[in-house]
């Protein structure tokens, strides 16, 4: 069983499925533009990328990457669209709209992202999974069914939890954006539970099954957006990937392998000119007279183009020539992996593993981010344990402990549908997770009694 690309591209919107699209404004651009002046993007520009807390202007953070990934997402659907239209496979109308969802996927990639990037998650999971470990306080009760998507905080699955419940006022949908772009961002459309079912402690069977994307209080919405789409659902409950999915992780994959590269001659983690001859393993030499007379850095800034160009090319390729196994949800793997480019692209990776991962200052600050994470986690987690106490009302909480009100109202702290342990976990995880690098100093200074006034 294929999917179809008729349904692939629903443009109904997420717990509104009936809404209609205005001329002019189709619905991926009304997504990319709800994703682009949301509060949960805007404070991707003080998130970490690779380097925390760096001020180096050139330095990327989390929301030029996402704009610099939406837009070689744009060209991935692009060239994909029109080699589709080439072979017959899809409607003249339906090139733009794989673009277009494409790009606003890949806009919101990221969204769900804590403060000091992947460590971030590292240390907001690891904080949990101590508490779990004890089972003091509110973890111990958390259903031992649901510990696992806490101790193993994931961002991915925090982006859909924005994006579909607490964006937009918390309404029904949060955002309300396309299925289509909602398909394309699902990553991996399982939960938790799922994926541990089904790998067993044992590697994934599947692409989509590495990590998980959706909280299980967010199953329904999960299976909303599958449904509308025609993913293909297995008897265990998670979902081929959206064909589109793959696109937005080729792009993603792109630009964070060679702008990290960049970075790090950026900052002098490694010299311009291993730089420039790695990229010149996805690129070639380019063919200039004045080429030898380049300042490195403009070589560099070159062959940096061209490498994506040429990647965004081999990916294309690599979506055509999968295409069958792609639609029939048999396709497991990345389409960089499958490319031509894909031992350009590993030796990428294992740069930055080596010299990149390993930078002294990126350690160094990654071991203070982890403390500033974990002392605010711990002084909140207080708060939420007096919440429970109060029969988890608010107002009881603020008649009782008073400094605890002036916390709430410090921070603007939303304690709306904290109803249990479950909901109060994810309350606290959704508040230190949203926290900008600078901001989540500012707040474990405040909390610490170090606050500069």
């Amino acid at each position: 069983m294929a999917m179809e690309w008729n349904r692939l591209l629903n443009a109904g919107r997420l717990c509104r499925p009936e809404f209609p699209e205005a001329p002019g404004r189709e619905a991926y651009l009304q997504d990319y533009d709800r994703i682009l002046f949301s509060e949960p993007f805007r404070r991707l520009a003080q998130k970490t990328q690779v380097h925390p807390l760096y001020s180096h202007d050139h330095v990327h953070h989390r929301m030029i990457h996402s704009m610099e990934t939406c837009s070689v997402g744009r060209s991935l659907g692009a060239g994909v669209g029109q080699a589709l239209l080439a072979a017959g496979r899809i409607s003249p109308g339906q090139v733009l709209r794989i673009a277009g969802h494409v790009q606003a996927a890949c806009l919101l990639h990221d969204i769900g992202n804590p403060p000091f990037g992947h460590s971030g998650e590292d240390s907001i999971g690891g904080w949990f999974a101590a508490q779990f470990k004890a089972g003091r306080g509110l973890a111990a009760h958390v259903p031992a069914d649901r510990q696992a998507e806490f101790a193993h905080f994931e961002g991915n699955a925090q982006g859909l939890r924005i994006a579909g419940r607490l964006e937009m006022a918390r309404r029904e949908g949060g955002m309300r954006l396309s299925y289509a772009t909602l398909g394309a961002f699902l990553k991996y459309p399982c939960t938790r539970q799922v994926r541990d079912a089904v790998c067993s402690g044992g590697p994934a069977p599947y692409a989509g099954l590495k990590k998980f994307g959706v909280f299980a209080a967010d199953t329904a919405l999960l299976d909303e957006i599958c449904a509308a789409t025609g993913m293909i659902r297995e008897d265990a409950g998670w979902y081929r990937r959206h064909p589109l999915a793959f696109l937005v992780e080729a792009a993603d994959d792109i630009c964070y392998r060679i702008m990290d590269i960049e970075d790090a001659g950026a900052v002098g983690d490694l010299d311009r000119a291993d730089v420039a001859a790695v990229l010149e393993d996805i690129t070639g030499k380019p063919n200039r007279e004045d080429d030898a007379a380049m300042p490195l850095s403009e070589r560099v800034s070159l062959l940096r183009a061209l490498a994506i160009g040429a990647a965004t090319s081999a990916a294309v390729q690599a979506f055509m020539d999968n295409y069958d196994a792609i639609m029939s949800g048999e396709f497991d793997g990345d389409l960089i992996g499958a490319s031509a480019k894909a031992d350009a692209f590993a030796e990428l990776q294992r740069l930055s593993v080596e010299r990149i991962f390993a930078a002294r200052r990126k350690t160094e600050l990654e071991v203070a981010g982890r403390q500033v994470l974990h002392r605010i986690l711990d002084h909140f987690h207080g708060l939420y344990t007096d919440l429970a106490a109060c029969g988890w009302d608010p107002a009881g909480l603020a008649k009782e402990h008073s400094h605890w009100a002036q916390l709430i109202r410090a921070v603007d702290l939303d304690l709306r549908g904290v109803e249990d342990a479950c909901t109060a976990m994810h309350s606290l995880a959704d508040f230190v997770s949203g926290m900008t690098d600078r901001y989540a100093v500012k707040v474990r200074d405040m909390v610490s009694g170090s606050l500069q006034v």
